[in-house]
């Protein structure tokens, strides 16, 4: 397929800046996969069109504050973003601003510099050389990232200066944020509040936690126009006992596995035999879900709506198919629903 197919027309006005200040008042555009009926509600109303012992799915990574606001000798500003720590405690990361030089060292505040080790191809099999840095901070100590960075918000969500990231500190991360580590959040859980789990709770739905630690692999940008080109990174994941037997069981009595958000579903799908059993495991996973992939591990999706020509798209039209996705996706257009990390979210059953 080409990269085109998965294009749209979003406006700047549908990507939502903020998230609403009750999460669960956003709202849900339910997609009836067999008959392609699109309904509008909102998130609260979610333990309505879930069954009894049914099994939530859901991400408990934790975002870091791993964007960093650097100053360079010349006075000049850079604003870094770490996606992964490498086992020599040194960092990889983007950089936006003036190319930074092998060698050079910034202040990142607080008496901490940063020196520039050297530059990697971000996408060698697209040709896009060069733009992965990796760096090192003049000291590593506990709560350094706490103390020089802000969330890594999407460059689509604006933030005018530093001071204006301390709200997204709480509001870019889930109910059920515990394992830090991830450089964006898994943003179908930002809706769930503890009204909603008290809700399932009482209707007797199941919830199961995993991590997929989210990186550079999941919002890295599509840059071939055969879609199977593109090389997904790698991004790590655990995968529980506890969590293997809740899935596996519940497929097993005929009760659907619903994952909450795209990390999710490639986690269960990679840790998945042919017959869709799960297993406990610690490990890493760089699978592309595209049309015609498949599904063995999971009956239904939540999830927000994603970018134009990202792999998030490509995986949500594998699950329904690339005609009810761009039906679904016209509907929320036509009816005001907010658009990518902080806005809305569909059902896909």
């Amino acid at each position: 397929m080409k990269l085109s197919d998965f294009d749209y027309q979003l406006p700047d006005s549908a990507i939502a800046q903020h998230p609403l200040k009750q999460r669960d008042q956003s709202r849900l555009l339910l997609l009836n996969r067999k008959s392609g009926e699109l309904q509008d509600k909102k998130f609260f109303e979610l333990p309505q069109y879930l069954s009894a012992n049914d099994l939530l799915v859901v991400n408990n990574c934790k975002v870091i504050p791993a964007r960093i606001f650097a100053k360079r000798k010349t006075g000049a500003n850079l604003e870094i973003t770490l996606l992964s720590q490498t086992r020599d405690s040194a960092w990889e990361c983007l950089v936006k601003g003036k190319k930074p030089k092998e060698g050079e060292e910034v202040d990142v505040g607080g008496g901490v510099k940063n020196i520039f080790l050297n530059e990697m191809d971000l996408d060698q099999n697209a040709g896009f050389l060069g733009g992965l840095w990796k760096i090192r901070f003049s000291e590593e100590s506990p709560g350094l990232l706490e103390k020089l960075g802000v969330p890594p918000l999407p460059p689509y969500i604006k933030r005018a200066s530093p001071e204006d990231y301390e709200p997204d500190r709480k509001t870019y991360q889930t109910i059920f944020a515990q394992n830090p580590g991830a450089v964006a959040a898994p943003t179908a859980g930002l809706h769930f509040t503890k009204r909603v789990l008290n809700a399932l709770h009482k209707k007797r739905v199941e919830m199961a936690e995993i991590t997929l630690y989210v990186s550079y692999g999941t919002f890295a940008p599509v840059r071939v126009e055969k879609i199977e080109e593109h090389k997904m990174y790698s991004e790590k994941f655990q995968v529980s006992k506890d969590a293997a037997l809740k899935i596996n069981h519940a497929r097993s009595s005929g009760k659907k596995v619903i994952a909450v958000g795209t990390t999710v579903a490639r986690t269960l799908e990679a840790a998945s035999d042919e017959s869709g059993k799960v297993s406990s495991q610690e490990s890493e996973t760089c699978l592309f879900i595209t049309p015609g992939y498949q599904f063995k591990a999971i009956d239904a999706l939540l999830t927000n709506f994603h970018a134009p020509r990202s792999t998030l798209l490509m995986l949500v039209s594998a699950f329904a198919t690339p005609d009810l996705i761009k039906k679904a996706y016209q509907h929320a257009l036509d009816h005001g629903y907010r658009f990518l990390s902080y806005g809305d979210c569909m059902l896909i059953l």
